[in-house]
């Protein structure tokens, strides 16, 4: 019951959060429409929303909360923790400064990386250097997602779960604030939605900062230095990234393929019908994720196996109560959803059949996406950050290929089914491997909901 209202209360605002990003993508489908402009913002703000993904739902949620959780329970004490995060924050900031810099001046070849040049679409120079411009006007938002990703995970570590869920409903203000008071040609109103992307990256780093003050946490700059507690964190930040967020990985490799072998509007029908396949998911899997991290850590830094135990397999009774209900009906009613969301000006009747054609293959491996997300803390909460990498990568070979295979038969259709193909794969292996190492058996209740599950190994 804990878990559930814990759940319901990030869900709430994580569906706040979701339905204005329905809100900005329905007008932004209006505005723009399913063009190259509409494809060169989709891939600008691709990266993004992949660091987000990657950051602040993967690599801090996996590598720093751990640690900043095992401090408290060691010590006793919040203030060696904050200590801790105090000396993170610092040698984080040092490396993101360098980082964007170093990819502001490589925007060219990221976007050319992310797009497969737009090789089907044929673009003019003056357009690729407008998807250019797009990339370096989101770029600096990489930075600021990430410093407010540690600052959500200090929140969440003092369960204060609901602050850092409601964080992106001010990206989506600032989104929403562009389009609606800045809209103009699709080129202009694309340009008004990328600047607004820093924007709200500033208002959410602004509001956690606010927050943690709040909650008595004070984090004053220091110069940065790579003690061996930072230097084990910065270590474990890459491979956490890479395990939590193998579904958005796959997604930006999909994203890269389609550029490069799919007719122009093809991006915009794949971001638009993952963006409604992110809303079932942002509800579900990040607020199971976000929650069972901390609470599974702390219940072993204390002995407390059996809880922990307890505690994932409610977490997936959860998921899949959630989840394949959403899962059917998302490929049951998709036409008329993004036809009602979506059909409007410059997205037409034709884009609304092509996009619920994407967004039922996305949907096709909805249940997998959340089980990612709750099942990899079962491997970080004991400091396990190489094996959910090594499926990470299992997963992302199986989605090039499914890509391949699939792209030159279905079209469009195949990047999504390869994404949900590659997600399921990767669940597979995670709970196989739990079980086999006794760190997880299904119970006598979740049982009697998945027949299916493996009995623990004698």
């Amino acid at each position: 019951m804990k878990l559930a209202r814990s759940l319901g209360s990030i869900g709430g605002l994580t569906l706040a959060s979701r339905v204005l990003a329905l809100v900005r993508d329905s007008l932004q489908a209006r505005y723009v429409g399913a063009n190259f402009a509409s494809d060169a913002f989709t891939i600008a703000f691709r990266l993004p929303n992949m660091f987000r993904a990657l950051f602040a739902e993967g690599a801090f949620a996996s590598a720093f909360v751990p640690m900043f959780n095992r401090k408290m329970a060691e010590t006793g004490e919040p203030s060696a923790a904050f200590d801790f995060a105090e000396r993170s924050l610092s040698v984080l900031f040092a490396i993101l400064l360098v980082l964007t810099a170093v990819m502001l001046a490589a925007a060219w070849p990221l976007t050319w990386a992310m797009s497969g040049g737009f090789s089907r679409q044929h673009p003019t120079p003056d357009q690729f250097a407008f998807a250019v411009e797009l990339s370096r006007y989101t770029i600096p938002y990489l930075m600021l997602i990430s410093l407010a990703s540690l600052l959500g995970g200090i929140l969440n570590s003092l369960d204060k779960f609901w602050v850092n869920a409601a964080a992106p409903i001010l990206l989506n203000i600032a989104m929403v604030t562009a389009l609606v008071f800045f809209n103009g040609d699709p080129e202009q109103t694309a340009r008004a939605q990328a600047i607004s992307i820093p924007i709200g990256g500033l208002l959410q780093l602004g509001w956690l900062a606010l927050a943690c003050r709040g909650a008595g946490v004070s984090l004053r700059p220091r110069l940065p230095r790579l003690d061996p507690e930072v230097k084990r964190l910065m270590k474990l930040i890459l491979p956490a990234a890479a395990g939590a967020g193998a579904s958005q990985i796959n997604l930006l490799i999909s994203s890269a393929l389609a550029g490069g072998l799919l007719a122009s509007g093809s991006l915009s029908y794949i971001y638009y019908a993952d963006r409604l396949n992110q809303l079932p998911l942002g509800m579900i899997g990040i607020g199971l994720g976000t929650i069972l991290l901390p609470t599974i850590t702390r219940q072993l830094s204390s002995g407390r196996d059996a809880e922990a135990m307890e505690t994932q397999n409610r977490g997936i009774e959860l998921a899949l109560f959630l989840t394949l209900p959403a899962m059917v009906a998302l490929i049951v009613a998709a036409e008329p959803i993004v036809r009602g969301l979506f059909q409007y000006g410059e997205f037409d009747a034709v884009d609304s059949r092509r996009c619920a054609w994407a967004l039922a293959g996305f949907s096709a491996g909805l249940p997998s996406y959340v089980l990612v997300k709750v099942l990899t803390p079962g491997f970080y909460a004991r400091q396990d950050m190489r094996t959910p990498v090594r499926f990470a990568i299992i997963s992302v070979v199986v989605n090039i290929i499914a890509n391949l295979v699939l792209i030159p038969t279905i079209g469009h259709i195949g990047p999504p089914l390869a994404t949900a193909l590659a997600s399921t794969v990767n669940v597979w292996m995670l709970y196989r491997t739990l079980v086999k190492r006794g760190h997880f058996h299904a119970d006598a209740q979740l049982r009697r909901r998945l027949p299916a599950s493996p009995s623990p190994p004698c």
